[in-house]
């Protein structure tokens, strides 16, 4: 099955880029996401405990979950039939575990009501995707948190994940989300997680090097300014906090033409966060739109990539 998982992935996106996961269908099954995040809360409330070694239960918590995907996700993948029909029906079963047609409604709920003037409906907007407190948001600042979300879960909610599972099929793609639920869920820099999650929050740094920068990549060359939203990333990703969202928040700045990142409020505290392609004025709420439009030609790219390693088996077979 190994030369179908390209396919596989194209099949998912473009189910999840025609109807995303419906309202309809999370109210009468929730998400695959949500069940795992269910496993993840259960086994930290009883390994996360003071007189446990955190670390060591963190590594297991993490080893318990992907036992339980790969397991799951191993048995379904053996059993679709090498044919197309195994490509179509195993591209359904992954087409939940990625975010295209989310992620854009997600930062369109925060575009109209910033261009039409309405603040504080674009703050409730973006808190609905950001951690930072919202109410203390000017438009820039709004608009910068929208568009850093849109270049980091670009990479972690639809690279990442099409990568390996074109990669490695079903397991792939499933060992892919439960690492990045499980860093999302217990791998925060606070006193209750600093070290249970350690061990998620480092592999997750590590299953997202390769998707992190391929996504700075495709945003270069998909912006029309790929020279000079190259240069940006590559002189400015490793100014960020994290060893993998600089990459896209740097190539989406570039790209834009505007700066990103910089000093944010947390939990009260200011954060002082070096800026992306510091030299650039704030996005204003006009960036939005274009980082919709860069976000799609984006998906456009990979879809493309798609189809030719889905094809190029067949290619090599003809000569």
């Amino acid at each position: 099955m190994m030369a179908e998982f390209p396919a596989m992935m194209l099949v998912a996106l473009a189910i999840d880029r025609l109807i995303g996961w419906p309202e309809w269908l999370y109210a009468r099954i929730g998400h695959p996401v949500t069940w795992g995040g269910r496993l993840v809360a259960i086994l930290e409330a009883r390994l996360n405990r003071a007189g446990f070694p955190l670390r060591l239960m963190g590594a297991l918590t993490l080893a318990l979950c992907l036992i339980a995907v790969l397991l799951l996700s191993v048995a379904v993948q053996l059993l679709l039939p090498d044919s197309a029909l195994g490509i179509v029906a195993g591209g359904c079963l992954a087409w939940p575990l990625v975010a295209v047609r989310s992620m854009r409604d997600h930062v369109a709920a925060i575009e109209k009501p910033l261009i039409a003037g309405d603040l504080p409906k674009a703050r409730g907007a973006v808190s609905m995707i950001v951690g930072r407190n919202p109410d203390v948001l000017d438009e820039a600042g709004v608009a910068r948190a929208a568009l850093e979300s849109l270049a980091e879960n670009t990479s972690d909610g639809i690279i990442a994940p099409v990568f390996w599972g074109a990669v490695a099929g079903l397991p792939g793609i499933a060992a892919y989300k439960m690492i990045n639920t499980l860093d999302s869920m217990i791998g925060h820099q606070n006193p209750r997680y600093l070290q249970f999650g350690w061990p998620s929050a480092r592999l997750d740094d590590w299953v997202n090097l390769i998707p992190a920068r391929a996504t700075g990549l495709i945003f270069a060359l998909v912006s029309g300014r790929p020279l000079r939203a190259g240069r940006i990333m590559l002189r400015d990703a490793r100014r960020h906090r994290s060893p993998n969202a600089g990459w896209p928040e740097a190539a989406m700045a570039g790209a834009l033409g505007v700066r990103l990142s910089g000093p944010r409020v947390y939990d009260g505290a200011v954060m002082p966060e070096p800026w992306l392609n510091p030299a650039a004025p704030d996005p204003r709420p006009e960036a939005l739109t274009r980082g919709l439009g860069l976000y799609r030609r984006a998906i456009m790219l990979l879809m493309a990539a798609l189809v030719i390693f889905a094809l190029l088996p067949v290619a090599l077979e003809a000569f």
